[in-house]
């Protein structure tokens, strides 16, 4: 039976309500609803706590944990020989940290090199970072260590409701509905649980304002795309022939894509001309002067992480930890702001284009994106800081500003928000307490957390990275160990389990 508009407008549900919709229900003391690398973070911690499969659900889209990282790493132009923007001890497979993904690839490579690095950042040498494979495949082991096909549910969450007796129901569609009536309403499954974890992610891709508008008037996704999504297609094309692009964006991202057409104009022979286009351009030091300041070259405020490394487990989290409302949310722009990591290899690239002209900055803010005259590209109308205006005809237009923030764009956070008592921080994502509860959706003793980039603007300013998942993961389980799910991790069983992982073992 479909689930009624008056119920899905309930913010509670009772038992009686779903044996009323004949919908099957499954017993299970945790969820962790997203499959993604949060997900993994939280029954990783879990597991080295003692707890058994049996009591953990993972509700995933993918089967595996870095299948949504990885598409958007690649679509980001960051392949699996790429290095990501993570240090060498953010171990994503490891809570320890150790040993770090610098000496793993040492020993693999039989180099001194990488681990070399480690001791040598950042002064002589730039801040190490894993290649992206080597990430991957350290998942995919841990994953089937801690016995990740048994906890995992493939399919769609659609719902999450308080339940009247305490605990919560989870409205999930399987992804195999082979027993499902040809043509007739989706299977639904009802998970009855304790405590719930949400790692969704980002709820989708952001485009720029009036990118959006010209793709949605024109109807031109090939020309005008974002970062994140698929777009080989344009890199192609810039090989067949002389291109002309426009880049906006000054972060991480516009970095990697700006890299990725020098590397084929200086390996396979791409003739692109690229403009790189700021509404923003910093012209000097950014952040205040005695604790954030971040160096500026040619537009690019660079640092070597997206905030300064105490703000992940030093003074600057414990700072942060203390501050309220606006407060807060100052302090957080403060440390982060859009920066870029800086790379030798990559600040010689640009040097090199603008001496040779094959990569030009210009600054203003743009006022339209129509269709070049005899539909030959696409136009971007500017007014420049002297109010006066111009236009840049382009093949193709990459936007690399970022992802969508806005959590109302994903169906289970919009209905929390509106339903399930949960409420926006200053930032406009969850609000949640220092332990990642997310505030206003107690349900009896049970327990509604969430961690990652959903939560960006809490108490932690480093959500979205594996650092800080490991961190929100650590402090849930304490949470849920106080609450009388499971048992911190003492010193003893830390050991024990550390050497269990060291060798592979099955937990």
């Amino acid at each position: 039976m479909e689930l009624t508009q008056q119920l899905l407008e309930m913010p509670e549900w009772s038992d009686d309500d779903i044996v009323r919709h004949q919908l099957p229900i499954v017993d299970t003391p945790f969820v962790s609803v997203g499959g993604g690398m949060g997900s993994l973070a939280m029954v990783d911690t879990l597991r080295i706590a003692g707890q058994p499969v049996e009591s953990l659900t993972v509700l995933a889209e993918n089967a595996i944990p870095s299948e949504t990282y990885e598409h958007l790493a690649n679509n980001s132009q960051i392949p699996r020989h790429e290095r990501l923007r993570s240090d060498s001890s953010s171990t994503m497979d490891c809570i320890w940290g150790w040993p770090g993904y610098a000496l793993r690839e040492a020993v693999a490579d039989k180099k001194i090199g990488p681990a070399a690095t480690v001791f040598a950042e950042p002064i002589l040498a730039n801040y190490y970072t894993p290649k992206a494979g080597q990430v991957y495949e350290s998942v995919r082991r841990e994953a089937t260590r801690i016995g990740w096909d048994r906890m995992l549910r493939t399919g769609i969450v659609r719902t999450v409701r308080r339940r009247r007796e305490g605990g919560y129901f989870v409205i999930h569609t399987p992804a195999d509905q082979s027993g499902a009536v040809p043509g007739g309403p989706k299977q639904r499954v009802v998970y009855r649980c304790h405590h719930i974890h949400l790692a969704v992610g980002y709820p989708g891709v952001k485009m720029l304002g009036d990118l959006q508008a010209y793709r949605e008037e024109h109807q031109d996704w090939r020309r005008v795309v974002n970062a994140y999504e698929p777009h080989l297609h344009a890199y192609e094309e810039m090989l067949r022939r002389p291109c002309t692009v426009v880049v906006r964006g000054s972060g991480i991202v516009a970095s990697r894509v700006l890299q990725r057409m020098i590397d084929d104009r200086d390996q396979r022979g791409a003739q692109t001309r690229i403009i790189h286009l700021f509404r923003n351009y910093p012209d000097g030091p950014q952040g205040d002067k005695a604790t954030f300041r971040r160096p500026v070259l040619a537009g690019w405020a660079k640092q070597g992480f997206n905030f300064p490394k105490a703000a992940w487990g030093g003074q600057l989290r414990n700072d942060l930890e203390s501050l309220e409302g606006d407060e807060r949310s100052k302090f957080i722009d403060a440390m982060g702001g859009t920066n870029t990591a800086p790379r030798k290899d990559w600040e010689e690239q640009l040097e090199r284009g603008a001496r040779e002209g094959f990569y030009r900055q210009l600054i203003g803010t743009v006022k339209s994106v129509v269709p070049a005259e005899g539909n030959a590209g696409i136009r971007t109308v500017i007014a420049d800081r002297q109010g006066g205006e111009s236009f840049l005809d382009a093949d193709f237009i990459i936007d690399a500003t970022g992802l969508e923030a806005g959590i109302e764009e994903h169906r289970v956070l919009r209905d929390l928000l509106q339903y399930g008592g949960a409420r926006k921080n200053v930032k406009g994502r969850l609000d949640v307490e220092r332990d990642f509860t997310v505030r206003g959706t107690q349900s009896g003793t049970g327990r509604l957390y969430a961690s990652g980039s959903i939560t960006l603007g809490g108490y932690y300013a480093g959500v979205d990275s594996f650092l800080g998942l490991h961190y929100a993961a650590l402090r849930i389980a304490d949470s849920l160990a106080e609450n009388g799910f499971g048992k911190k991790i003492g010193p003893l069983r830390s050991t024990s389990q550390w050497w269990k992982w060291a060798r592979n073992k099955p937990i």
